[in-house]
């Protein structure tokens, strides 16, 4: 398949339990780059700026949806390491909800992490996993001026 010339920068984010939606489509809807979110049918979202792509709520069913339509020079924002590492492979910029930046230098390492962390829990007998601490103003800064230094950045490296 040709990839077209001059396709404009889009923004696509894996939005099921996604907590800067609406961060990324302001900071987006400033910059005039268009946002799809996608989601599975067990979670409801609308928005007055974004298109909301809903797809079926197999295993992994919205990964694989968002790594088949992106493209080279497009931001892809996951909390999932898997996709990132797919979303790099493609050329596309990919950033963590948390604002940290996924590149080809630090994925490896992540994903290792991931498999060790997710192999201590299937041999551990405790079954008490705490959640993510709650998500603070700070933290909702720091992505914002994270994501929108990524969408500069790309937009003059991609000359979108």
């Amino acid at each position: 398949m040709v990839q077209r010339r001059n396709r404009k920068m889009q923004i696509f984010v894996d939005a099921d339990a996604c907590p800067v939606v609406a961060i990324i489509e302001k900071i987006a809807k400033d910059n005039s780059v268009p946002v799809m979110l996608l989601c599975d049918t067990n979670h409801v979202l609308s928005s007055t700026y974004s298109k909301v792509v809903v797809v079926g709520a197999g295993a992994d069913a919205v990964d694989y949806k968002l790594i088949s339509i992106c493209h080279k020079g497009d931001i892809v924002v996951s909390q999932d390491y898997g996709v990132a590492a797919m979303a790099l492979g493609k050329g596309a910029y990919a950033i963590h909800q948390s604002g940290k930046w996924y590149t080809d230098d630090n994925i490896d390492q992540m994903l290792m992490e991931r498999h060790l962390s997710k192999k201590a829990r299937r041999s551990s007998r405790k079954c008490h996993v705490k959640g993510p601490k709650k998500r603070t103003e700070e933290d909702d800064e720091r992505f914002a001026q994270s994501f929108e230094k990524m969408l500069l950045m790309a937009r003059e490296k991609e000359g979108r």
